[in-house]
Parts: structure tokens; sequence; C-alpha cells
């Protein structure tokens, strides 16, 4: 018998900087239901007026099902607030702790590593 072979998966604090909580609002352009996290792609106009698409990781599809999200849930053009934690490189990505819809309902991505993690 041979092993099974590891699957990598990374610790959030090697990519993304907790010291670096980002706050951003913008729309959905796209939500990727992936395996092992998923992404949410919005689009954030800076103060100077430009627009900068941000990815936002959260957890694996079955996780934010079980916390109410469904692939229903973020179409395109859907505004939302998303806090977080931007990565270490200073780019428009980050890990999303919270995401927080125009009428106020609030959903936690489902990352249990990220600060704020319900217990």
């Amino acid at each position: 018998l041979r092993p099974a072979p590891a699957v990598a998966h990374h610790a959030l604090a090697a990519e993304f900087d907790q010291n670096k909580p980002i706050k951003v609002q913008g729309s959905v352009v796209r939500w990727e239901l992936t395996n092992p996290h998923s992404w949410i792609h919005i689009d954030v106009k800076g103060p100077d007026g430009k627009v900068a698409t941000w990815m936002i990781e959260g957890a694996s599809p079955n996780n934010l099902y079980r916390l109410g999200l469904t692939k229903e849930s973020l179409p395109a053009g859907t505004e939302i607030t998303v806090e977080g934690y931007q990565a270490k490189d200073g780019t428009t990505k980050a890990v999303g702790r919270n995401i927080v819809f125009a009428d106020g309902r609030k959903f936690f991505l489902g990352l249990s590593e990220a600060e704020g993690a319900p217990k």
C-alpha cells in the first residue's frame, strides 16, 4: 500500500496580514465557489474615483452553505461591504472575515483561523 498524497493547504498567516485590516465596499463582479476556498471578486471605487477589483477569499463552498450562503446569495451587481485582512504583498487581495449586505445582513465567511471567528 502506498500512502495517499498530502494536499497542501496554506495557513492564513502565510499570505494575509492580521495587522492590515480592511473594510471595502463594492459591487460583486463574480463569486467562485471552488475548493478549497471560495473567491468573491468585487469592484471597489477608491477615493480617487478609480475602480479596483478586489479578490476576497472565503471558506469552502460546503462551509459557506452551512452558514447560510448559497450560490444564489451573491449575484453580480450585489452591493456588499467586506471586512477582512489584506494580503501581505499589499495587492487588492484579502481574506474575508465578514460580508455585510446593503440591508444589514451580516455573514461570517467561514475561515476559522481569521480573527473574530465564532467560537
